[in-house]
C-alpha cells in the first residue's frame, strides 16, 4: 500500500478541484467520501472519531467523468488497404497487421518499404488502437529483402559522379532504415509473431518490436553477410541491447549462421516459443488484449522512456522522465486506477478515455 503514497498529493489535488468546480451537495459528498476511503486505503492514520460510522460499509461512490451523452458511440475508423499488408481489428483496441506476401514468402519490395511506414505512422494516430500484433501470412514470416526487385533500385541511382551517386545512395538507405524504426516511433506496443524463416530484413524488423514471440519451427538468420553487404537498417544498432551477449552478435552477423528457436529463448531475442502458429497467435493477441486494458496514458509513455532511456545515460532517462510526468501525472487515468483498486476492479473493467 505504500507505494501508493507518491501519488497521493497528485490525487488529492485532483479530487479539490472536483470539491470546488462542483457546485451540488451530492457531489460534495462523493468527493468527500472517496477523499477519505483513499486515505484509508493508503494506510494514513485517520481519527476514527471523525470519520462517517458507516464510511468502511456502505457501496463506494462512483467519480463519474462528464460525458457527451446526447452524442452516439464512434463507430471504428476503416482500416486502410495495402499491396503487401494486411490489417485487421481483432479485439477491441488491438491490431492484427500481417506481412501479405505469402506467394513470396513475404519477401520485402518497394512497395514493403513504404507502405510500412505509411501504415505505423497511421496507427500511431489511430485511438482506437492501443496495441499491434505483427505476423506473416504463408510457410514462413519472411525471407528478407526481395532481392530480384530491390537489387536494381541501388544500381540505377542517379548521380552525375561518385560523390553525387553516393549522397543519394545514402538518403535511399535512410528512407529504408524509417521503414523499421517507424516500429519504435509508434507509441503503441507491437507485439511480433514469428514462425519458420526469419531472414535478414526480417531480423531488422523484428528488433524494432516491443515483445518477440516465436513456434518452434521458427529460424533467425542475419543474413546479409552472404549477400556481400553489412545490414544496414537496424539490426547491427539494436540486436546488441537485446540479446546482451556482444560475442553472440559478433558470430551471427559474421557468419549469417541460423538461429533456432530454443537459442533465441535462452539468449533473450524472444520471451516465448510455443508449438504452432495458432497457438501463438491467440497468446499473442491475448497479451495484446491484457496490455490494451490498461491505461493508454501509463503504457505509451512507458514504451517512449522505455526506448528513450535504452539510448541514453540514466542519469539523462531519469531526467527525461521527470519531464514526461510532470505534465503526465495529471490524468485522470490515475484517478479512475485507483478508485478501481479500492472498488477491487481489474483494468479490464475500467473505462479510459481514448489517447
Amino acid at each position: 500500500m505504500l507505494s501508493f503514497r507518491p501519488y497521493f498529493a497528485l490525487f488529492s489535488f485532483t479530487l479539490i478541484k472536483r470539491f470546488f468546480n462542483s457546485s451540488s451537495l451530492s457531489a460534495i459528498k462523493v468527493v468527500s467520501s472517496a477523499y477519505l476511503r483513499l486515505l484509508i486505503f493508503l494506510g494514513f492514520p485517520i481519527n476514527s472519531a471523525f470519520l462517517p460510522p458507516d464510511l468502511l460499509t456502505r457501496p463506494p461512490p462512483c467519480l463519474s467523468l462528464r460525458t457527451m451523452s446526447s452524442q452516439p458511440p464512434e463507430k471504428p475508423k476503416a482500416l486502410d488497404t495495402y499491396e503487401t499488408l494486411k490489417l485487421e481489428r481483432v479485439k477491441e483496441k488491438v491490431l492484427h497487421v500481417e506481412l501479405n506476401r505469402p506467394e513470396k514468402r513475404n519477401a520485402m519490395n518497394a512497395a514493403f518499404w513504404r507502405e510500412m511506414v505509411e501504415c505505423f505512422n497511421k496507427i500511431a494516430q489511430d485511438s482506437e488502437c492501443h496495441v499491434v500484433v505483427l505476423s506473416g501470412a504463408g510457410k514462413m514470416f519472411t525471407s528478407g529483402i526481395d532481392l530480384m526487385e530491390m537489387g536494381s533500385t541501388f544500381l540505377m541511382i542517379p548521380g552525375d559522379d561518385t560523390a553525387r551517386k553516393a549522397w543519394n545512395i545514402r538518403q535511399k538507405i535512410r528512407e529504408y532504415q524509417e521503414t523499421f524504426t517507424v516500429l519504435e516511433k509508434c507509441p503503441k506496443p507491437v507485439i511480433v509473431a514469428v514462425h519458420g524463416g526469419c531472414i535478414g530484413g526480417g531480423m531488422n524488423l523484428i528488433s524494432a518490436c516491443d515483445i518477440r514471440y516465436c513456434t518452434q519451427d521458427a529460424w533467425f538468420q542475419v543474413k546479409e553477410v552472404d549477400v556481400g553487404l553489412a545490414a544496414d537498417v537496424g539490426v547491427l544498432q539494436r540486436l546488441p541491447h537485446i540479446v546482451g551477449n556482444r560475442s553472440l552478435v559478433n558470430e551471427l552477423a559474421f557468419t549469417a549462421r541460423k538461429m533456432m528457436a530454443p537459442e533465441a529463448e535462452s539468449s533473450g531475442l524472444v520471451s516465448r516459443v510455443f508449438q504452432d502458429k495458432e497457438t501463438m497467435m491467440q497468446s499473442a493477441f491475448d497479451l495484446a488484449t491484457e496490455i490494451a486494458s490498461k491505461s493508454p496514458v501509463a503504457v505509451q509513455g512507458t514504451k517512449v522512456n522505455l526506448v528513450y532511456s535504452r539510448d541514453h545515460p540514466v542519469s539523462e532517462g531519469l531526467k527525461y522522465m521527470a519531464t514526461w510526468n510532470m505534465s503526465m501525472l495529471q490524468t485522470e487515468d490515475i484517478l479512475k486506477s485507483a478508485q478501481g483498486i479500492m472498488e477491487k476492479k481489474t483494468t479490464k473493467q475500467i473505462t479510459y478515455s481514448k489517447l
